[in-house]
């Protein structure tokens, strides 16, 4: 079925707002289909695997339907297990960022119940617990159901595959007779039927089934590895394989921009793809990288639908997507017209679930791989190097260059020691025009640690310091403090940045203006 942005649904500008800032585009499929019937108040039976979105789906309307002002509690969601009950508790919670005065508490077994107690003392708008643990709150009468309008059950089946279905019959019995029931299932088991038949009036029934999508043969790789990690392992595979064009998806716009600002600024012909993006801007990003002028296009699942370029060696999913379905179209843009493609999974922590989901989903093996270290990195440029001297060797005449390396064997030099001379001089080529951040700017003339940079505009384009500063901070992200010295001449000006920030500041900022004004920014000589 055809998604809607979130833009286009009948909700608050505050939750659009949240979702907008946790960066979705567009609503997935349960999403679309539920949230109009649950925000006029019907009850619903949602049938959609975990990883569709489903959260949202009951709790964008569960708030909107909140009355801030009446401290009581208004909507109960019931989950299997303590840990979904934290993930639904701290997802409402992000869509809930600009709603003033919502207050949520998760309730579960091995916390505390005193600290539940006070909270609900407090007054709570929404409950998210186990059913054990809010039956506890109810027989104490800590919990109080008077004013409930809502309440949500989340994972049915689970809870019924865990012997809860008489918990939960207890639980509704307590509630008004006069309330809003939802159901959400990834199955519909006959005991969960009975659920909805004895305690909905007539429910909205809403199924959403996964497309069954083949996986090309793409070799499928992932890597266990923490969130600060990613930038440099992405880095390293980069630099190892060398991949002509390469996609780089994320699941949100802001982390698109992040990631894009990081690569350009060690060095990668990196650029961006998303829904905040005209339509002219898009057309230009995708014909350079269509012409190899980008090698590395970062984009958001939404944007990347129109990409259409057979020559795509390389898939990195910067995160797990939140889709099954997404997940199959990322790495379907490579190994296409017959030619091989490699696609890398980046997964931290829980993660590690969602890509057994995907697996059974695929049907494929997504294949365990240790993060490639420094000395891998080393190994796969002489690789790279190597694999170009056999092709000259077997392409190429070499009779000037041989009668050279005659000449250093005569003055006692041994061939395998000049053929090591040559690699590495090659291979360290190879890393200085990488661009890498650790780049040697040689002496421009700053103040050690930092690098001197020549900026082609001055005092006759009304430049003034706090100008400089500003555009650096803003464009590239690092602190106005850590700028030094900015030195302003009549057609140009020298300002000084961190040395390991020297190279992000110059292709950022090449890319960018000042006041208005295209700028050349470049290493300063220093006089």
């Amino acid at each position: 079925m055809e998604r809607i942005r979130f833009e286009k649904l009948n909700i608050s500008d505050e939750i659009k707002k949240a979702v907008k800032d946790m960066g979705f585009e567009e609503a997935s499929p349960i999403q679309t289909k539920s949230i109009p019937y649950l925000m006029d108040g019907k009850d619903v039976i949602g049938q959609a695997q975990t990883g569709t979105g489903k959260t949202a789906a009951f709790g964008i309307p569960t708030l909107e339907r909140i009355d801030a002002s009446n401290k009581t509690v208004q909507s109960l969601i019931l989950c299997p297990t303590r840990e979904l009950a934290i993930q639904v508790s701290e997802e409402i919670r992000r869509i809930s960022k600009f709603i003033k005065g919502i207050n949520i508490l998760p309730v579960y077994g091995g916390q505390p119940i005193n600290r539940q107690i006070k909270a609900l003392k407090k007054g709570v708008h929404i409950v998210i617990g186990t059913p054990g643990r809010v039956m506890d709150h109810m027989r104490r009468g800590t919990l109080k159901m008077g004013n409930l309008k809502m309440v949500i059950l989340d994972e049915a089946d689970e809870m019924l595959n865990m012997g809860f279905i008489d918990d939960i019959e207890t639980i509704l019995q307590g509630t008004p007779k006069e309330r809003q029931t939802v159901l959400f299932s990834a199955t519909m088991p006959k005991g969960i039927l009975k659920i909805a038949n004895k305690y909905q009036k007539n429910p909205k029934k809403i199924k959403v089934v996964h497309k069954k999508l083949t996986v090309p043969s793409i070799e499928q790789y992932y890597f266990d590895i923490k969130q600060r990690d990613k930038l440099e392992v992405l880095t390293r595979l980069m630099d190892m394989y060398s991949p002509k064009l390469s996609l780089v998806f994320c699941n949100t716009k802001r982390k698109v921009d992040e990631l894009v600002i990081k690569l350009q600024g060690r060095g990668y012909f990196a650029d961006k793809l998303h829904g905040d993006m005209r339509q002219r801007q898009r057309d230009r990003v995708m014909n350079s990288f269509r012409n190899g002028n980008v090698e590395v296009l970062v984009a958001t699942d939404v944007a990347a639908r129109g990409i259409d370029v057979d020559d795509v060696e390389v898939v990195f999913n910067f995160d797990v997507p939140q889709d099954e379905e997404y997940y199959v179209h990322r790495i379907g843009r490579t190994g296409r017209a017959g030619r091989t493609g490699k696609a890398f999974t980046f997964a931290v922590g829980k993660e590690i679930y969602k890509l057994k989901d995907i697996q059974k989903y695929t049907k494929t093996k997504i294949r365990r791989q240790n993060p490639p270290s420094a000395s891998d990195v080393e190994e796969a440029k002489s690789e790279i190097v190597l694999n170009q001297v056999k092709n000259i060797i077997s392409k190429e005449k070499l009779t000037k260059e041989v009668n050279l390396i005659e000449k250093f064997i005569d003055e006692d030099y041994a061939s395998i020691d000049i053929a090591a001379a040559l690699l590495k001089l090659l291979t360290d080529r190879t890393d200085k025009n990488s661009d890498s951040p650790e780049a040697d700017f040689g002496d421009t003339g700053a103040e050690p640690g930092m690098v001197r940079l020549f900026v082609n505009v001055g005092k006759k384009d009304k430049i003034r310091p706090g100008d400089i500063v500003g555009a650096i901070a803003g464009e590239t992200g690092l602190k106005g403090e850590l700028i030094g010295a900015v030195d302003i001449f009549d057609k140009y000006t020298f300002v000084e940045v961190p040395e390991d920030s020297g190279r992000e500041v110059i292709n950022v900022m090449n890319r960018n203006k000042i006041k208005g004004k295209n700028v050349n920014i470049e290493p300063a000589n220093r006089k």
